[in-house]
């Protein structure tokens, strides 16, 4: 049997949404707290006293003041750009021309597909991102490799094959016939399996024709338990591109709802340009949007309006989009959140951020009972971090008047650095 483990320190978790009801009635905060894991799950959580008095045989770890944490979820990322991220001086078109598809035709090769994978499942975990959410190549050996990995280090991850049957190079492109055999092949080999989820997914109206979409969401139709994910109103130029490729649409969504592509399992990426239909339509169905705020930055794509969607009861998750996003930390992804959020004039309390990086990406998709909390009955993917990490940020933190300055600080200067231990399915990966 299994043995049980209590990890001791400050703990923050959240029961709700922390931009429906104020931080304070939805957050759980235990100035001296622990988690009691074994066997992969999550037993209980609270004040250490009381866990110590109910597991009086578990083996302690405690962290002092450091701050556990649920891991972080990213819920949308290209795990085979990992070795071009910081890709100088391209918006987006030039950007996949010059850097992504020549990048992406190296996965042909199920060597250098194994070899990223596990190099990106390290580069996370050091950064604390114990779940995620990866867009692979055309090739089905990138998502072999993918799954391969993460099953092999029990991670719970969601990935899929990315379909694309036209405006791509030779060695990416695919037709509709295929991608509906090989994507359904994948599917039914791995969905379920280990903590492996299965997503449908076509890269974005651009490069698949109305037949490849409509074969994808036939797909889905089957399969509507898995998720679908894509790319919706990244850039402006991209969105005249689809017009300019279907003037029939009403909108850019439209070109998704019209061949199936739009459900409440549906993941879109960026949303940064929405029209007042498409936001209503998204609303209507519960699709879920996921912000990438250090990709739009870095590729000058525009600012996420989190406030205005959050306000119109969208589901929203955080992601760093890697290679798009210039970083694999969650950290640095929520502090990027904050910035572009004061440039829309407000200020995303901390609450809010943390919660995007676990319970609202979790939340997004599908996973708020499984990953990003701390709940019992859970699976124990947790983070302990160290809140005076740096000097500068020890500085700063020892002026706070309660937890939420103390952790600020980490959120705007952490890094890799601020991650005391990692925990992934009950096994310590990190610490």
């Amino acid at each position: 049997m299994s043995k049980t483990i209590l990890l001791k320190g400050q703990l923050l978790d959240f029961t709700g949404d922390p931009f429906a009801q104020p931080h304070e009635e939805v957050t759980l905060i235990e100035t001296r707290g622990a988690v009691a894991i074994r066997g992969g799950e999550i037993l209980d959580r609270g004040p250490a006293d009381r866990l110590a008095a109910a597991y009086p045989d578990a083996q302690v770890e405690d962290h002092g003041d450091g701050l556990i944490l649920p891991g972080f979820v990213d819920s949308h990322v290209h795990y085979p750009q990992t070795a071009m991220i910081a890709s100088w001086g391209k918006r987006l078109i030039d950007w996949l021309n010059t850097y992504t598809f020549p990048e992406e035709s190296r996965f042909a090769d199920p060597e250098y597909a194994a070899e990223i994978a596990s190099r990106y499942l390290d580069l996370t975990t050091a950064h604390g991102t114990t779940s995620m959410v990866s867009f692979c190549t055309i090739h089905s050996a990138s998502v072999e490799a993918f799954f391969s990995e993460a099953a092999k280090r029990g991670q719970r991850v969601i990935g899929g094959r990315t379909c694309m049957d036209r405006n791509a190079p030779d060695s990416l492109r695919d037709t509709a016939q295929t991608a509906y055999d090989e994507s359904k092949a994948l599917l039914e080999k791995w969905h379920g399996q280990a903590r492996i989820s299965y997503a449908i997914t076509p890269r974005f109206t651009p490069t698949s024709t109305p037949d490849q979409l409509a074969a994808l969401g036939a797909l889905w139709g089957e399969h509507p338990e898995v998720l679908m994910q894509t790319h919706l109103s990244e850039q402006t130029d991209e969105i005249q591109w689809v017009r300019e490729l279907h003037p029939e649409a009403r909108d850019y969504l439209d070109t998704y709802e019209a061949h199936g592509l739009l459900g409440e399992n549906g993941l879109y990426g960026h949303a940064i340009h929405l029209e007042q239909r498409e936001i209503d339509r998204l609303k209507e169905v519960n699709a879920a949007l996921i912000h990438c705020p250090t990709s739009n930055c870095f590729i000058g794509s525009g600012l996420f309006d989190m406030q205005g969607l959050k306000r119109e009861g969208l589901r929203v998750g955080l992601a760093t989009d890697t290679g798009g996003g210039s970083d694999f930390s969650m950290l640095r992804t929520m502090a990027a959140a904050y910035e572009v959020a004061q440039l829309r004039h407000v200020a995303l309390h901390p609450a809010q951020l943390l919660w995007l990086a676990t319970a609202g990406s979790a939340g997004a998709v599908g996973m708020a009972d499984r990953i990003g909390t701390l709940a019992p009955g859970s699976e124990a993917d947790i983070i302990v971090l160290d809140l005076a990490s740096t000097e500068a940020i020890a500085q700063r933190s020892r002026r706070a008047n309660d937890l939420w300055e103390a952790l600020f600080p980490t959120i705007m200067m952490g890094d890799d650095r601020a991650l005391r231990a990692v925990w992934i399915g009950g096994r310590k990966a990190l610490g």
